[in-house]
């Protein structure tokens, strides 16, 4: 049994410790609030629409990022370690906020030491009402309590270089571009075209993952059996064609080989991408490409990852939380804030609409307005299929798949291995 399965467990069993001290963890007076977190992205949406317009809401506070990378589970370790030591910490070591990720959201929501956001937190139904469902639904629990928010909706679609569509399209415009990708079809012969340029569609074999994944109609696993989806298989021959055929680069997401893709002299037309990856992920300044991408729809909509907020049981600051979470995700002034300054793609449709309307630019994407695409495809989002294993099993399937990929092991044997890792994780789960 691997180690993140023993902390699930311990846990699981004992969150209903954590419920001996919700009922008092309204009182007022702390002095240390412990934010934990996995990179800067929310320590800088913290300090720049939150903290730096409410100074007097921290006055006699001491606001505390424990920061730990994502790389091989750490964060959640660290994370599970410190909920677990909860209940004996002292106030001032007492977890208050911590940041969960789509995938794995389940594993915190659907315990009792995430605080109920109405009734322990205190934000109120017409508080969250512009916010998009799905973003709502991540975070419920079995009970229907909502337990976190967040001040991102997370769309996706296809970032692509401006210059290289004028020189192999014929065009740079979002609108006509995304006519000729409009389907998987369209977007095969797009990829042979700049595969005969000189450059790759996509940099490497996960690129294409979220758009497919995303869209799969039943869940990674039914009762305690996996189940693959078409989507997935789907998935699989696109990339062991472009593979094959030169069609990408062969880099795997988060390498160094996929980020120069991404520089001025990179070869890559483009990335599957939501607002945060272009706007955190992606480089910016001196020898970027920056102003030479673009935005459109790509050949089917998907949504990727986002970043929630949760209270923690046995917080001794509340009220702060609470003032937190209204301001970065309910306040329409502060979201609308957020989108120009940040290039967010914010939780509120509402909100967007608005900014469309006053002629939004973003300069990232050579002053395009991307919100409509936005909207439109954070319209169709579900997530009906989550499950509390999909951290693992997306994880897994990607890893199984490079060796094949590579052309290192054939698919039967590519799948043996997705499926002894992912029962490796998960014992209780079988084939």
């Amino acid at each position: 049994m691997t180690k993140r399965i023993v902390i699930g467990a311990c846990m699981m069993a004992l969150a209903t410790s954590l419920v001996t001290f919700t009922s008092c963890s309204k009182k007022k007076g702390g002095k240390v609030l412990n934010i934990y977190v996995w990179n800067d992205e929310f320590p800088a949406r913290f300090n720049d629409f939150y903290k730096s317009k409410n100074p007097k809401a921290l006055q006699g506070v001491t606001v505390n990022f424990i920061q730990t990378p994502n790389q091989n589970n750490a964060y959640q370790d660290k994370l599970d370690e410190a909920l677990l030591n909860q209940a004996n910490a002292k106030a001032d070591d007492k977890i208050d906020l911590f940041c969960i990720e789509a995938d794995y959201a389940l594993k915190y929501v659907d315990t009792t030491y995430t605080l109920d956001v109405m009734k322990d937190i205190g934000l109120k139904a017409k508080d969250v009402a512009n916010q998009y469902q799905y973003t709502k639904d991540i975070v419920t629990d079995s009970k229907g309590k909502l337990k976190g928010v967040s001040w991102q909706s997370t769309p996706g679609g296809f970032v692509y270089r401006r210059s290289y569509a004028k020189e192999v399209l014929g065009t740079d415009d979002p609108a006509k571009v995304q006519a000729m990708i409009s389907d998987w079809d369209k977007f095969d012969a797009v990829a042979a075209k700049m595969k005969e340029a000189g450059y790759f569609m996509l940099s490497g074999y996960d690129d294409a993952f979220r758009a497919f994944q995303d869209n799969v109609k039943s869940p990674w696993v039914k009762g305690n059996k996996i189940t693959i989806d078409p989507q997935i298989n789907r998935w699989i021959e696109q990339t062991k064609t472009y593979s094959d055929k030169g069609y990408n680069n062969k880099a795997s997401l988060w390498s160094a080989e996929s980020t120069q893709g991404m520089m001025k002299d990179g070869k890559v037309f483009g990335y599957f991408a939501v607002g945060w990856f272009y706007d955190f992920c992606m480089p910016h300044g001196e020898g970027s490409a920056e102003g030479d991408w673009a935005f459109c729809e790509g050949p089917q909509g998907f949504s990727w990852g986002g970043t929630w907020i949760c209270g923690a049981a046995g917080s001794d600051n509340v009220d702060i939380i609470k003032d937190i979470m209204y301001t970065l995700t309910c306040d329409t002034n502060t979201l609308k804030d957020i989108c120009v300054k940040a290039g967010d793609c914010i939780n509120s449709a509402a909100a967007m609409e608005s900014l469309s309307k006053d002629g939004y630019k973003n300069a990232f994407l050579g002053n395009q307005d991307p919100l409509p695409i936005y909207l439109k495809n954070g319209a169709s989002i579900s997530k009906k299929t989550m499950t509390k294993y999909d951290q693992g099993c997306n994880e897994k399937i990607q890893a199984a798949m490079k060796d094949y990929f590579e052309g290192k092991v054939d698919l039967d044997t590519a799948w043996d291995n997705f499926y002894t890792s992912v029962i490796e994780l998960y014992p209780n789960l079988k084939r």
